[in-house]
């Protein structure tokens, strides 16, 4: 009969691939006879080419054609769609075999934005992703999420510490500054303060949309503070967060990141809101908000600015509040 293969499809983007990594997994652990292939964007093969429950990786292609002429050769026995649009409804139909789509909850998210309904808290993410499973008789573990790193990185992660930092006494706070959108956005002004307020070792850490913040902060603070930002991979920055004794995000990919290691994390919202469900998942964490905004959450994803103008879901977090949350730490229990 020869061995079942399995092909899992996420396209996008950096925290969505972290949050399926369970599923692989979980996968291996019912059946590790079974050979397990995900579809992804080039962007994303770094987050998933040294994933040991991974068998093979294919990168979607321009031409969707190309991309299902290549996938029909594996001839594959089941799908399990962690995207679920138009695309992979496509290559579904076009490979023919059972395939099982996770429920993206598109309605009930709908209602929470424009109703600001937050009574609706849907089941997060991972268990959602977790739900394609059944398909192949297979269950969700206990484990949380997970990224896997070269040693090769981590032992360059240590030493940029060294470099950047000198002798720290402690492990320094990781600040991960950037969102694709501005309302997901704390303002630099209230970093500055945070990071003056707690004077400690900080490394900053995102990427090159990020920058020009980045050097606004790193100039305005009196304490240690490594600017990272827009200067490393996306692996060579995850392996740096992976360094630090917590972390401070915002509702975005490297948020799961460091749940993938297990991080204390302090996770600030704007725009969206926890009962999305993609809060950080299993590991320990502080949800930093403004509540009872009656204008939250006003979008899944977020604007270019406040649709109000007022920008109070940011704003109105002051850094004096979160200094007090770093200080006192998370409980683990």
């Amino acid at each position: 009969m020869g061995r079942k293969k399995v092909l899992i499809i996420r396209f996008s983007s950096i925290g969505d691939i972290v949050l399926t990594s369970p599923v692989p997994r979980s996968l291996k652990k019912s059946h590790p006879d079974y050979e397990v292939h995900f579809l992804s964007k080039k962007s994303n093969k770094d987050l998933l080419i040294h994933n040991p429950h991974i068998d093979k990786l294919h990168i979607l292609k321009d031409s969707l054609e190309e991309t299902i002429k290549e996938l029909k050769q594996e001839k594959f026995d089941y799908i399990l769609d962690l995207h679920h649009n138009l695309r992979s409804f496509i290559i579904k139909f076009r490979l023919g075999v059972k395939a099982r789509s996770f429920p993206k909850e598109n309605w009930a998210k709908y209602k929470m934005v424009r109703f600001k309904n937050r009574e609706i808290k849907l089941d997060h993410i991972v268990e959602r992703y977790a739900a394609t499973l059944a398909l192949v008789g297979s269950e969700l573990d206990e484990e949380g999420l997970e990224l896997h790193l070269p040693e090769s990185l981590e032992g360059k992660a240590e030493e940029l510490l060294k470099k950047n930092l000198g002798a720290v006494s402690s492990k320094p706070l990781a600040i991960v500054l950037g969102a694709k959108h501005a309302t997901k956005r704390w303002p630099s002004s209230h970093f500055i303060e945070l990071i003056n307020k707690l004077g400690e070792a900080v490394v900053l850490i995102g990427g090159p949309d990020a920058k020009e913040e980045a050097g606004e902060i790193s100039h305005a603070v009196q304490t240690p503070v490594y600017n990272s930002v827009g200067q490393l991979s996306l692996l060579e920055s995850a392996a740096l967060l992976k360094q630090c004794r917590a972390v401070v995000a915002h509702d975005t990919g490297f948020m799961h990141i460091a749940a993938a290691f297990q991080m204390e994390i302090y996770s600030l919202w704007g725009n969206t809101v926890p009962e999305f469900g993609m809060t950080p998942y299993k590991s320990p964490h502080e949800i930093l908000e403004v509540k009872n905004l009656d204008c939250r959450p006003c979008s899944k994803i977020g604007f270019d600015q406040c649709p109000k103008g007022h920008f109070s879901c940011m704003q109105d977090q002051k850094a004096e509040m979160v200094v007090e949350k770093i200080r006192r730490g998370i409980s683990k229990s």
